[in-house]
């Protein structure tokens, strides 16, 4: 984990221990439920195995959830990145934002889109990335991601009209 200072943030998003709880609480109930069913009302031996599987898959994501939502996305004056040091996009990188209703956006959050594409990454709950989109959201409030969303917004503006003139 790497330090960021403090007076370098413009703005954070971090899920709150409550949403950490109910998502991860929800998730590893649908995943026991799922084993549940396998075990003690078997199905079709077919039917019994995708249960399980997604059962266990259903765990798993339980447990990558409450690791990655520990950490925060913050916002700095030269890029948006994680707590845990991963760097999500530099503003140089950041091309638009789009917070609208119809995005391919996480719940309560904005998706970036950037001019090269990176490495496909999830952090579930918090963030993702996929070629040249990043999802920032998830178990988020609402009101953090769209600061934050609006921050970029706004750099991404400025730093524009200034390559015109």
């Amino acid at each position: 984990m790497q330090d960021i200072d403090p007076d370098d943030v413009l703005a954070a998003v971090s899920a709150s221990f409550g949403r950490r709880i109910v998502g991860v609480i929800s998730v590893a109930l649908l995943g026991l439920l799922l084993i549940y069913l396998a075990i003690f009302q078997p199905p079709a031996l077919a039917w019994q195995l995708f249960l399980l599987l997604i059962g266990a898959a259903s765990l798993w994501l339980a447990v990558r959830m409450w690791q990655a939502t520990r950490h925060t996305v913050v916002l700095t004056e030269t890029e948006l990145r994680d707590t845990a040091g991963t760097v999500l996009a530099t503003m140089d990188e950041i091309e638009s934002v789009d917070r609208g209703f119809f995005a391919f956006k996480p719940s309560n959050g904005f998706l970036l889109t950037t001019k090269s594409p990176g490495s496909r990454t999830w952090q579930p709950g918090l963030w993702w990335r996929i070629g040249r989109r990043i999802g920032v959201g998830g178990m988020t409030p609402g009101a953090q991601s769209k600061s934050v969303s609006e921050i970029i917004a706004i750099k991404v503006a400025q730093r524009d009209m200034d390559l015109k003139d």
